[in-house]
């Protein structure tokens, strides 16, 4: 299917206004069925900030899985406006532990960031946060893009530590919730701790749709509320920049690059295939049952599909149907027919 999303912008142009509420967008009920059809439980899109399409249940909170670590980066973005860090400060600078090894304490806190930190970590199974600072090297910092739990424990275990030696609360989610999730009107569902009790920060989040798209429409904006930066500007900025090693993930954002990852998260997703006929402005937050933020800031919109994770088929390496271009395909039908 060779159609380019782009024409969707005018296929929404081109909806009259009703008197009570915007007319569904294009694909709005093709869009659902596919959802619901691969296991999905909430769709909401939004243009501009209204409501264009939704499933018919948006509030009931929804894990995010994967879809956590991307908070994780708005978490960075609003510690570096504070002067807690900045991206290319060593990690080592925070963790006493990693110095003296000639590797470990060249990591940056940027490649924690990008999953190219050298931690090897098993998908969906996330250790404690200092367990994971002892996280062997499997590769170089910076050499090798590596999708996993330990570097967004590290960094919460980094936070932690910087939080405290401010005489701060050191739990890493009630400095979300405080800096980004209560300035936004985002109410939490619920928050997995780890074994030893910390925040997740890898996944562990649950939001329903409506709440998670409070967070899309925040990135939409630039990092801003009412035209107020909430996070440092050129670190948000930096988010959605690729890495040599996988130009398709920012620091814990997927973008819609070609790549040269080979990795079975990265290939979980086809908008790297499909890269030359998506908004290059695109970003996802993305998590394991195909839980989906797609937010696309030229179309001004911010599409949030939640969906059930099955558990069995994911333990045994099994693949579902969902296709992220398919998807976002069906929103083009009629303006392509």
């Amino acid at each position: 299917m060779k159609r380019t999303i782009l024409f969707f912008a005018a296929a929404v142009a081109a909806q009259p206004a009703t008197a009570g509420e915007p007319a569904p967008l294009p694909g709005c009920a093709e869009a659902i069925a596919y959802s619901e059809a691969n296991s999905g439980v909430a769709l909401l899109i939004l243009e501009d900030g209204k409501v264009r399409c939704r499933s018919a249940d948006i509030a009931t909170p929804q894990e995010l899985w994967s879809g956590t670590k991307s908070l994780v980066g708005l978490m960075a973005a609003a510690a570096a406006q504070d002067g807690l860090l900045t991206l290319d400060e060593r990690a080592s600078e925070t963790l006493i532990e990693w110095r003296g090894e000639p590797e470990r304490e060249q990591i940056t806190l940027r490649q924690l960031l990008s999953m190219t930190g050298g931690q090897a970590s098993t998908v969906g199974r996330p250790q404690g946060y200092l367990d994971s600072v002892k996280a062997p090297l499997t590769a170089a910092p910076g050499s090798k893009f590596q999708y996993g739990p330990a570097p967004m424990q590290i960094f919460g275990e980094i936070m932690r530590r910087k939080l405290v030696a401010k005489g701060k609360d050191g739990n890493a989610r009630q400095y979300i919730e405080r800096r980004i999730l209560t300035p936004l009107g985002v109410t939490i569902g619920s928050w997995r701790s780890d074994p030893d009790g910390a925040p997740l920060m890898p996944q562990g989040l649950a939001l329903a749709a409506s709440e998670w798209a409070k967070i899309g429409e925040f990135v939409r904006g630039g990092g801003k509320i009412d035209g107020k930066p909430l996070v440092d500007e050129m670190a948000f900025g930096e988010m959605f920049e690729g890495s040599q090693a996988n130009p398709a993930y920012g620091l814990t954002w997927w973008l819609p690059r070609s790549t040269p990852a080979v990795d079975i998260v990265t290939r979980s997703t086809d908008i790297t295939s499909h890269a030359n006929e998506l908004p290059a402005d695109m970003v996802v937050a993305a998590g394991a049952g195909d839980q989906r933020l797609y937010i696309i800031p030229s179309l001004r919109l911010t599409i949030v599909r939640q969906a059930k994770l099955d558990l069995a088929a994911l333990a045994a390496g099994k693949k579902g149907d969902w296709s992220d271009w398919r998807f976002l395909s069906l929103l083009l039908k009629a303006a392509s027919d």
